[in-house]
C-alpha cells in the first residue's frame, strides 16, 4: 500500500494502514523500522514480512520522520508520535494508546 508516496508494507488490510495484527477503528499508524527503513503497520508484520533483523529507533535520532498518520499520510517524527498524547497533531485523527505498550519493540526510550 502507499500513502502520500510512502510505501508501507506487511498484511495491510485498509487505506488507513490498518493490518491483520490491528484493526480497531483507532489503529491507524505505520511505523518505518530503523534496520530496514520500511514502513510497516506494527512489529507482527515486520516479523512477518520485513528484514528479519529488528532494531530500535536510537534516541538521538528520534527527530527523524518515522510515522504515518493512517487518516491523512502526514509523516511525522518520532518525538512528534511520542509527544502527541495519541491524536495526529495533523488532522487530529485518534491513535490507538495502547500502541505504547510496544513503543520497546521501536524506540530506545
Amino acid at each position: 500500500m502507499e500513502i502520500k508516496g510512502q510505501i508501507v508494507k506487511g498484511n495491510v488490510i485498509d487505506n488507513e494502514t490498518r493490518c491483520t495484527h490491528y484493526h480497531t477503528e483507532k489503529d491507524r499508524i505505520a511505523i518505518k523500522f530503523y534496520c530496514c527503513k520500511t514502513y510497516f503497520p506494527c512489529y507482527q508484520c515486520h516479523q512477518e514480512s520485513g528484514c528479519g533483523k529488528p532494531k530500535q529507533w536510537p534516541k538521538d535520532k528520534f527527530n527523524q520522520k518515522a510515522i504515518i498518520c493512517g487518516a491523512c499520510g502526514d509523516e511525522m517524527t518520532i518525538n512528534a508520535y511520542l509527544e502527541s498524547d495519541h491524536i495526529c497533531p495533523n488532522c487530529r485523527a485518534a491513535f490507538n494508546p495502547n500502541c505504547s505498550l510496544h513503543k520497546h519493540l521501536y524506540f530506545n526510550t
